[in-house]
């Protein structure tokens, strides 16, 4: 006859057993609303990365990986080591595309060639000297193709004497003049009365996208780049970009 505390042992493994075997495997579903709520995010935000146990949380210029359960998350690139590239990179050019399809053309002051090859948003601020020189060969620019989108980022914030020149550059009757004049220096005044601008949101736009500085280029696939580029630099830029995602 076997001993008791044999018997107890057992129950016990056999209790542990149906445990296990009976155990709620949570859905990715599940997961995915879990981390959504510790980090306070949409549930769409959060999706499958390219590691096995690792979510992906991108919002514009930042991604985030976060385990399973939530606890741990992680802040750096992956790097895909067969084909060479940067996958986290490949990430942020997507969300930040899908960011600024949802700008629309009437937000921005556009300077354009009548066939423009390639289109990017240049977010400026008319007080920035880079953001001078850039404009100083818009003409160039344009020559080579490219449409230039302008959207405001006042580097300063609300309320400062940069914020206040792009609010009436907008509401000039001629954007293009005035934009041009006051990033030469011309100051355009007080904005008129009751004129809306889009200015506030494309500053929170420009942070959200992870601006660096001004100027902040941004091509129609999300890729940023930053700072100021001679039009024949740009160009090549953007035919580079072209080459790596065909």
């Amino acid at each position: 006859m076997k001993s008791r505390p044999y018997t107890i042992l057992c129950l016990i493994a056999a209790a542990l057993f149906l445990m296990g075997a009976t155990a709620h495997v949570p859905s990715k579903d599940e997961v995915r609303t879990e981390i959504a709520r510790r980090l306070d995010v949409p549930v769409t935000a959060v999706r499958d990365s390219v590691v096995a146990g690792l979510y992906e949380i991108a919002n514009g210029g930042e991604v985030i990986y976060v385990t399973a359960d939530g606890r741990y998350a992680l802040k750096g690139d992956i790097y895909d080591t067969d084909r060479g590239r940067n996958v986290t990179d490949l990430r942020r050019n997507e969300a930040r595309q899908e960011l600024l399809r949802a700008l629309p053309d009437d937000e921005t002051v556009i300077f354009a060639p009548s066939k423009p090859r390639y289109t990017v948003t240049v977010f400026t601020d008319v007080e920035c000297k880079f953001c001078r020189m850039f404009h100083n060969e818009i003409a160039e620019y344009n020559r080579l193709g490219v449409k230039v989108r302008y959207a405001f980022y006042p580097r300063p914030g609300p309320g400062t004497d940069a914020w206040r020149k792009a609010e009436s550059v907008w509401c000039a009757s001629n954007r293009q003049d005035s934009l041009t004049k006051a990033i030469q220096g011309v100051d355009s005044g007080i904005a008129k009365p009751g004129c809306r601008t889009p200015v506030a949101r494309t500053y929170d736009l420009g942070k959200t996208l992870g601006m660096l500085g001004t100027p902040g280029i941004f091509t129609e696939r999300g890729e940023y780049i930053s700072g100021y580029r001679p039009p024949a630099q740009l160009v090549e830029a953007l035919r580079a970009g072209e080459a790596r995602n065909d």
